[in-house]
C-alpha cells in the first residue's frame, strides 16, 4: 500500500490595504501541487471576508466578485506573499537533511 502525504500550507501576513495594517490569512486547497488558495480577512467591523485565488498564467488571481476595493487594491500584494511562501517550501523540500 503506497501512502501519499499532502503538505498542508497555511500562512498569514499583515499587509497595508485601505490605510489599514490587516492580517490575510492563507490556506492552500489541494497540496503543493494544485493551483486554488482560500484567502480571509477580517473587515472594519470584524466581519471575515472569505475569497479564494488561483494561478492563472504564473499569476495569483482573485476569482470571486463583489469583494470590497481594498481588498482587489492589494491583489497583485497577495500574489507576491503567496509565491514567496510557495518558493519557501519547495526549497525545503529540495534541500537534503542534514547530518548531525
Amino acid at each position: 500500500m503506497k501512502l501519499q502525504v499532502v503538505k498542508n500550507v497555511q500562512f498569514s501576513r499583515l499587509i497595508k490595504a485601505d490605510d489599514r495594517l490587516r492580517e490575510f490569512n492563507f490556506r492552500k486547497m489541494g497540496g503543493l501541487q494544485e493551483g486554488l488558495f482560500s484567502v480571509d480577512v477580517a473587515d472594519d467591523r470584524g466581519n471575515r471576508i472569505l475569497f479564494k485565488m488561483h494561478k492563472e498564467e504564473h499569476s495569483w488571481k482573485i476569482i470571486e466578485a463583489g469583494l470590497p476595493f481594498w481588498v482587489m487594491d492589494v491583489a497583485s500584494v497577495l500574489h507576491e506573499k503567496i509565491e514567496e511562501v510557495l518558493h519557501s517550501y519547495h526549497t525545503e523540500e529540495n534541500q537534503l537533511p542534514s547530518k548531525d
